[in-house]
């Protein structure tokens, strides 16, 4: 392999990384944000819950629909953290090791998020209904400046998934509903870093990536009524294998690195994970609902990174690890007009604690929720709810190489802490017709 193809390969895969990174409101950088009505209770009773605004979580939610029905949410996602160097090194040729100076604390590097959702349904005979999704489960922007502590693994992530689902479910039984999808899923995303040059004194190289690609991945679920007053539910996304189309550009290299300053044709491969979600609703009283769910999040199928630049191909490896999530919550009719509810999740983060990205700044979480609705006529009901996000404090650990394989290796060291919380604020309207 040649010294360009070498030093290009190095410098795409450390801006492809970025695709692993970057907290979301959920764990990794899934969002959760597609219910404003789930918000409110915590993402405890999504899966057995019915009507076109739980079409995310089960293809099955709209069996029972009568005619058409109707949904369009809105998510305002505020997250603050703070990402701050603990010694993070560098160690260029023939030079001792040395800080990575830059500033050494970031505030609020995850820019606020806004994320709309829409879903419909119509029945289209006695035994079949079907819907269509738009959501956005994978959508991040972070930003650090460009003398940030962080800058040779993450300036710039942005990735944006936009996931189409059109579904058809059915009343199997008068006690079971069956329902199956398509997810048909575009991905876009902006990834840059900056570049060591050979020489503290000479000002830092840039990368970066652009790419975009649509693919295809399904889901199926279920809900069964053994009683008036219990509802057991389960469905299935499968994983999503992504490719994009793009280019890296490289530039800002001086000496012996010049010869990097390119633009080039690129291609990266990664999988989204696939998602079991498991739920129970107990109709305790004729106002009072009781929820429970869990979702088995597959992030192992995260397993590596494909980079493909210059007719070079790196695998950049990734240690995510499969996770479960648990929420618990209640609803309440107070009266024919208002509902409350509330719920507490508790979701941890797929990220290794060993070999953590700056650009992931992940980790455990507990999420707490309330939430209303006003219904002011019987076919019109208006949705909102608010969640406090609780991050755990977690450590930045990764040891990355620029310009590996070649005579100019630059070992990296990073060290760091990150400490944050969150709040979500969502309003939506559900209409049947």
């Amino acid at each position: 392999m040649s010294f360009l193809r070498k030093v290009l390969l190095a410098a795409g895969a450390a801006g492809l990384a970025a695709l692993s990174a970057a907290p979301a409101t959920a764990a990794g950088f899934y969002v959760q944000e597609q219910s404003a009505r789930g918000l409110g209770r915590a993402y405890s009773g999504e899966v057995t819950d019915t009507g076109s605004a739980s079409l995310w979580w089960n293809p099955a939610a709209i069996a029972g629909v009568e005619n058409v029905d109707a949904y369009g949410g809105f998510h305002v996602v505020s997250v603050h953290a703070t990402v701050a160097d603990q010694g993070s090194t560098i160690t260029r040729p023939l030079q001792a090791p040395a800080g990575v100076g830059g500033a050494g604390v970031e505030k609020d590097p995850v820019e606020t998020g806004y994320v709309p959702n829409l879903a419909f349904a119509r029945r289209l005979n006695d035994r079949f209904v079907a819907g269509f999704a738009i959501t956005a489960p994978y959508d991040f922007t972070t930003k650090y400046g460009t003398d940030s502590w962080t800058r040779y693994e993450a300036l710039t992530s942005r990735l944006l998934t936009l996931d189409f689902q059109p579904t058809l479910a059915f009343r199997a039984t008068p006690w079971l509903d069956l329902g199956v999808g398509l997810d048909v899923e575009y991905a876009h995303a902006r990834l840059t870093n900056a570049l060591p040059n050979l020489s503290p004194l000479l000002p830092d190289g840039n990368s970066e990536l652009k790419g975009s690609g649509w693919n295809v991945g399904w889901n199926v679920g279920a809900q069964a009524r053994p009683s008036s007053r219990l509802t057991l539910a389960a469905s299935y996304r499968s994983a999503i294998r992504h490719d994009l189309g793009g280019h890296v550009t490289v530039s800002g290299l001086q000496g012996p690195l010049a010869a990097a300053n390119i633009d080039a044709a690129g291609e990266a491969r990664f999988s989204t994970p696939w998602i079991a979600t498991f739920g129970a609703r107990y109709k305790a009283t004729d106002r009072l609902a009781l929820m429970v769910q869990a979702q088995r999040f597959g992030w192992s199928a995260f397993g590596a990174i494909d980079v493909n630049v210059a007719g070079e191909t790196l695998v950049t490896p990734e240690r995510y690890h499969d996770t479960t999530s648990e929420a618990v919550g209640a609803e309440y009719v107070l009266s024919p007009k208002w509902t409350l509810r509330g719920g507490v999740q508790h979701d941890p983060t797929p990220t290794p604690d060993v070999g953590r990205s700056a650009r992931v700044p992940d980790g455990d979480r507990w999420l707490y929720a309330v939430g209303a609705t006003y219904a002011p006529s019987a076919r019109t009901s208006i949705d909102a709810g608010v969640s406090y996000i609780h991050f755990g404090a977690s450590h930045v650990g990764v040891d990355a190489t620029a310009y590996a394989g070649t005579p100019l290796v630059t070992p990296i060291a990073f060290d760091g802490r990150v400490t944050g919380d969150a709040v979500v604020f969502s309003a939506g309207v559900r209409k049947t017709f």
